[in-house]
């Protein structure tokens, strides 16, 4: 495990960092990857711990269709949105970064430790302005959102509750001058609270993976650069060719309806599917 610092004013430290209210004095890496990956064109991708299937349907699309154009993922490790955005990248193929708010040698939550060695095995990096040996604390998580937010050109939020920490990140994008982008949700859904609140104070409504990449100056990859798999897989094989209703794709595939329209949403980010009065219409191939 290789743990190394980057002082500020050091070439490699990211000048996106650098440009914030207040960088911090060093990053500590974790990670063999050169750490010329934190200055890369990067989007935040944060969200609920607690998630709904949608949320984690959405942020692992997103983390994938980003990575799969070029932009380095950066999100905080945490339970729900931020690991699926994380494996999303991962699935790509490439890098991400994950900012801890405790020192780089500690696996935080422990349930993810398997995900940090992932994202440094794929040339990503652990990221932290505390040193090794420092624990996690309360205090020290809406800090660390200050350099997840200024690591990126954007941020992306795709669900959060009133009082979130993803606000928080959200916030400190804004301080910087950097763009704010917010995936709908219910509007009767506790989990869109701060999402829909952010939306009527004028954020960047996301409704496919190109609304981000457009806002960073990316080019999406092409359509079959990362292939549908598990519940999406089912359902774009049950729509066939044609169109059918939501019920209808939930009794062919058999699978449960929460799971089925999570699958539905990752389908029609991917510019694979579209609905449209409750019917599902497979798109063709570009």
């Amino acid at each position: 495990m290789t743990i190394r610092r980057i002082r500020r004013g050091a070439p490699e430290y990211p000048a996106l960092l650098a440009a914030i209210h207040d960088p911090p004095a060093a990053l500590w890496v974790r990670g063999e990857a050169d750490a010329s990956v934190l200055s890369g064109p990067a989007v935040a991708v944060v969200g609920a711990r607690a998630c709904s299937g949608y949320g984690r349907a959405v942020a692992r699309s997103l983390g994938r269709e980003l990575a799969a154009a070029g932009a380095v993922v950066v999100s905080g490790l945490a339970r729900g949105v931020d690991g699926e955005a994380h494996r999303g990248a991962l699935e790509a193929g490439g890098p991400t970064a994950a900012v801890l708010g405790c020192g780089v040698d500690r696996d935080y939550p422990a349930a993810h430790a398997e995900l940090a060695r992932r994202i440094c095995d794929a040339g990503g990096l652990i990221v932290s302005e505390y040193e090794a040996g420092v624990e996690p604390a309360p205090w020290r998580f809406p800090a660390r959102n200050r350099i997840i937010a200024g690591l990126c050109a954007a941020t992306v939020v795709v669900e959060a509750r009133e009082r979130s920490g993803a606000l928080i990140t959200a916030d400190f994008a804004l301080e910087g001058g950097r763009e704010v982008l917010v995936v709908p949700g219910e509007i009767t859904s506790a989990l869109s609270a701060g999402t829909n609140a952010l939306l009527r104070l004028g954020a960047t409504p996301v409704t496919c993976a190109a609304d981000v990449l457009e806002a960073i100056g990316l080019a999406p990859a092409a359509q079959d650069a990362a292939a549908p798999a598990g519940a999406a897989a089912i359902v774009l094989s049950a729509l066939g060719e044609g169109a059918a209703t939501i019920d209808e794709l939930v009794r062919r595939t058999g699978l449960e309806a929460g799971l089925a329209a999570a699958a539905l949403v990752e389908l029609e980010l991917a510019g694979l599917a579209t609905t449209e009065d409750g019917v599902v219409r497979r798109q063709p191939c570009a």
